[in-house]
């Protein structure tokens, strides 16, 4: 082989890795917000698509003339560490009620190719009266209001609807404000990540929301072998993919033994490679890392988060000095609050340091690094990764 075509492969595989990382950090690429993105993906499908199924059982959906990348990721567990978060300053989770109303927005936008804030908004009144079960949407309110208008600006994230003219936003003060709406049909239909479609539950009173994410591919209580050590697989990748970390304490008993199985053992070095990542492998667990943190949507450590900070001094503490309740890390961040009294100004009041506390153990059980157990928090084998120069903030 040539020293061209060499480097051409070369050049293919490097494209191939990025691309893998960048939806494996944003399942959902398009055009409009990330051109040079959605241009890899594109160019790389024929490629991505087979390496997602074949490693995860994932589909990979590419719309050129509707520009966007959609990779369907789907997990048997629900994962509660990524909620959908408001567009606006706050960048709040979202509450049941701001669920509610994405699920009734996006459903109504399937009405017409192009809307209007207000006859949207009529549509959800009608489409929460018509259900007993459903709270009423009232506009007037300005609550009300605000938990709509995060709803449609996520869906204006996703591309799923184009405010054409006008701006979200002018709902929040009245509604009359005149906002036009052009809807991306498919878009919305894709936004949901389920193997089976709502449309399919049987028509119940309670209908069991776990049955969207059932896989018929891996069988039943009676599948084969192969269908076993496909699940195995494909449970095993998903979580590496997904997860900062991933303990042998919480894999089953198939997992556990695909990992240790030579073919298993080769297929995760494999997936690795390909995707270039990094593959560790300790006693207590495994860890996929990606040294350009490409293919995450969260970097830790990461001096741009207060919480942040104090996760990774609170750490050391917890490495240190083994496990703690949480009222004796409530006062380490008091310390540190008061060694520093121009920073982190938002915790700088009372019951600030309770809040940073709670706002530093959720960073460190998001990443994997910590456990809150009984009122106990205990660092995780994964923490011992990490050390703290106690000199520097």
């Amino acid at each position: 082989m040539s020293k061209l075509a060499n480097q051409l492969v070369q050049a293919e595989k490097e494209e191939l890795s990025r691309a893998i990382r960048l939806l494996l950090g944003r399942p959902l690429i398009s055009l409009h917000a990330d051109p040079d993105g959605f241009d890899l993906v594109r160019r790389r499908h024929s490629a991505l698509a087979p390496w997602f199924d074949y490693f995860c059982g994932w589909r990979l959906f590419v719309e050129p003339r509707l520009g966007y990348a959609r990779l369907v990721k789907v997990r048997g567990d629900a994962d509660p560490s990524r909620p959908a978060r408001r567009r606006r300053s706050t960048r709040a989770p979202f509450d049941r009620r701001r669920y509610t109303l994405l699920c009734l927005a996006a459903a109504e936008t399937l009405a017409a190719p192009v809307t209007t804030i207000g006859m949207l908004a009529q549509r959800v009144v009608q489409a929460a009266a018509a259900d007993e079960d459903i709270p009423a949407f009232d506009p007037v309110r300005g609550d009300e209001r605000a938990a709509f208008v995060d709803a449609l600006k996520l869906l204006e994230h996703h591309g799923a609807v184009t405010a054409v003219d006008g701006a979200t936003d002018a709902y929040l003060d009245s509604a009359e404000a005149k906002v036009l709406y052009r809807v991306d049909a498919t878009r919305v239909i894709r936004l949901l990540s389920a193997p089976v479609a709502p449309s399919r539950l049987p028509e119940t009173d309670w209908p069991d929301l776990g049955e969207l994410t059932v896989e018929r591919r891996y069988g039943s209580d009676e599948s084969t072998e192969t269908q076993r050590n496909l699940w195995a697989r494909h449970s095993l990748l998903r979580r590496l993919l997904d997860d900062p970390v991933v303990y042998r304490e919480d894999l089953g008993p198939a997992e556990l033994a695909y990992a240790a199985s030579p073919t298993g053992r080769q297929i995760l070095r494999r997936a690795a490679e390909e995707a270039g990542l990094e593959f560790e492998e300790r006693a207590e667990g495994y860890l996929l890392v990606d040294t350009d943190a490409v293919a995450t949507d969260s970097k830790f450590p990461d001096d741009g988060s207060h919480a942040k900070v104090a996760a990774l001094l609170l750490m050391d503490q917890l490495v240190k000095a083994g496990p703690l309740p949480l009222a004796g890390l409530v006062d380490e961040a008091g310390r540190l609050l008061a060694s520093r009294p121009r920073w982190a100004m938002a915790y700088q009041s009372d019951g600030g340091a309770g809040r940073l506390a709670d706002d530093a153990v959720a960073v460190l059980s998001g990443f994997g690094l910590a456990k809150l157990e009984d009122g106990l928090v205990r660092a995780m084998p994964a923490a011992h990764r990490y050390t703290v120069n106690r000199e520097e903030p």
